[in-house]
């Protein structure tokens, strides 16, 4: 058996996953126990009421960096201040350099790259204007 290591490795990664399967199946069964009982009070004082209506949400996480509609307009500043077109993950590592975040973690620039690339699309012929290159080439208009 020359693949002994790997083979080991993989088991125990395997087990380590139906352990985290497990947990979360658990998690899962006292999260819907809490939703009916939740239900259950909203029963009590509201009797007809329907509790498939209401979506389910994930709660904001928070960008420690930037706070909630800051994000486009560091972009515009960004924009303003330069000459060419940039695009978004460009504009995400200068954003992350005005911050002073030398080497942001792969979330981070994850985060901050959905949310300038959201950012720019939502404004596009607004204020900013986007080209038809792969990556999109941002410019202010």
């Amino acid at each position: 058996m020359e693949h002994q290591p790997a083979i080991y490795a993989l088991l125990k990664l395997h087990a380590e996953l139906g352990g985290r399967i497990k947990d979360n199946k658990r998690e899962a069964q006292k999260l819907r126990s809490d939703m009916k009982h939740v239900e259950a009070v909203l029963h009590l004082l509201q009797p007809g009421f329907n509790a498939r209506q209401i979506a389910p949400r994930r709660r904001y996480n928070p960008n420690p960096l930037f706070k909630r509609g800051h994000v486009f307009r560091a972009v515009l500043d960004l924009l303003r201040t330069t000459q060419e077109s940039m695009s978004a993950e460009e504009i995400a590592v200068a954003l992350f350099q005005s911050k002073g975040v030398e080497e942001p973690t792969r979330e981070q620039r994850r985060h901050l790259y959905g949310a300038v690339s959201a950012s720019l699309r939502n404004n596009e012929g607004k204020s900013v204007a986007g080209d038809d290159r792969r990556p999109r080439r941002w410019s202010r208009l």
